[in-house]
Formats: structure tokens, C-alpha cells, sequence
């Protein structure tokens, strides 16, 4: 698959370079997709929400009533969760949300997410570039002239750029990152994907890279 590259200003550069079909051109697996995102999204929770029982919650732990002839139901504590005031049932308690996948089969949803962005013809490829200083500005004057300044996008780097983070650090839907941080959710997560030239090789070698059987 043929794609041309362009330049910051948003124009062709009469160079065209070939995606690795074995990445960009392959039918991508939703339910691989489902499980890599689920998991990332359970990474991001913290797991510290907690609620006191009775035993934890303040008060006495006297009798209130009389254990008959009230004419209501039996009681015994007013740290009972049926009282106002007292603990709840069977409330959330700290807990680990992570779960385990398989390196291959993150790997083919990181590789089915960017097939996707393929078959919509939603990818740039932008020439090697560098700002000489940390301005939003200067990145917003990249994406008006790749016309995706009213679009979410993602800036794939194949090396960590300061410059080019602080840029876009501050606008709402821009995001970088670098190939060897490249996820599926962030993929996804933006309509419109920008991969610079040292990037691709990059992505290409992580993701055709062999992965090692324990």
C-alpha cells in the first residue's frame, strides 16, 4: 500500500512510501480490539474506592429496643445498614483491576486498530520535522495545513520530541506519542493518524517482531 509523504506544510513531497501490508492490510480483529482496550481502560482505575461496613462505621453498640413487643422488626446495633447513618452492605473494598493478555494477541490488536485507520484512509505520513521551540501555535499551523485542525488526531514520533509534545500538550484533541508507546486506545481513540517517516520503520519492527515463546 502506496501513501505519499508530505511536509509540515501540508504539501505533497513527491516521495511515496509502502505500508507493510502484513500490518496495515490485514482484516482486522475486533474481539482482540475489545479485550486489548478493555484491559487498558482497567489499568487506568486506581482500585482505592472503599465504603465502611458496619463493623467500621462510628457509633454504639448497645441494644437499642427491646428485643419484643415494639411492634417492628428485631434490632440490635444502630450501625445496622437499615438505619441512617449506619454501614452498607456489602460495599466496594480496595482491588487490583489489571488483568493478563498475551503479548500476540495485543500485538494483533494494536496491528487491527491501525488496518482500520488504513481502510478509512485515515493516515498521514509526514516527513521528519522538528520545531525549534515549544509553541502551540506552531502546532496548531501543522494541523490547519494537513486540514485536521477540527479533527481528534495522533502524532506518532519515532523518537521522544519535548519540542513537539510541549506544542500540543495543551490542545484538547491533539496527542503525541512515540512508536514504541503506541497503543491501541490512543490509535482508536483519535479519528485521524499522523506518522512520521522514522516512525514507521519503527512501528514495523515492533510489530513484525518475533515474539518469544515462555
Amino acid at each position: 500500500m502506496e501513501i505519499a509523504v508530505k511536509n509540515i506544510k501540508g504539501e505533497d513531497t513527491g516521495r511515496t512510501i509502502n505500508l507493510a501490508d502484513d500490518i496495515y492490510g490485514i482484516e482486522p480483529n475486533d474481539h482482540a480490539i475489545y479485550l486489548d482496550v478493555k484491559q487498558y481502560l482497567a489499568n487506568q482505575r486506581q482500585g482505592t474506592h472503599k465504603s465502611k461496613e458496619r463493623s467500621e462505621v462510628a457509633g454504639s453498640t448497645k441494644k437499642i429496643k427491646r428485643q419484643k413487643g415494639t411492634g417492628t422488626a428485631r434490632a440490635g446495633s444502630i450501625k445496622s445498614p437499615v438505619f441512617r447513618g449506619g454501614g452498607r452492605v456489602f460495599g466496594p473494598r480496595p482491588r487490583d483491576y489489571s488483568f493478563k493478555l498475551n503479548k500476540k494477541l495485543k500485538k494483533l490488536a494494536r496491528v487491527s486498530a491501525l488496518a482500520y485507520k488504513a481502510k478509512e484512509e485515515n493516515i498521514t505520513v509526514l516527513e521528519n520535522f522538528d520545531f525549534e521551540a515549544a509553541k502551540t501555535k506552531s502546532y496548531i499551523q501543522l494541523l490547519q495545513s494537513l486540514t485536521l485542525h477540527d479533527h481528534s488526531s495522533l502524532l506518532v514520533l519515532g523518537d521522544s520530541n519535548p519540542n513537539v509534545y510541549l506544542s500540543a500538550r495543551n490542545l484538547k484533541n491533539a496527542q503525541v506519542t512515540t512508536a514504541d508507546k503506541l497503543n491501541t486506545y490512543d490509535i482508536l481513540k483519535a479519528k485521524y493518524l499522523i506518522i512520521s517517516e522514522n516512525a514507521l520503520g519503527k512501528i514495523e519492527e515492533i510489530l513484525q517482531r518475533k515474539t518469544s515463546a515462555k
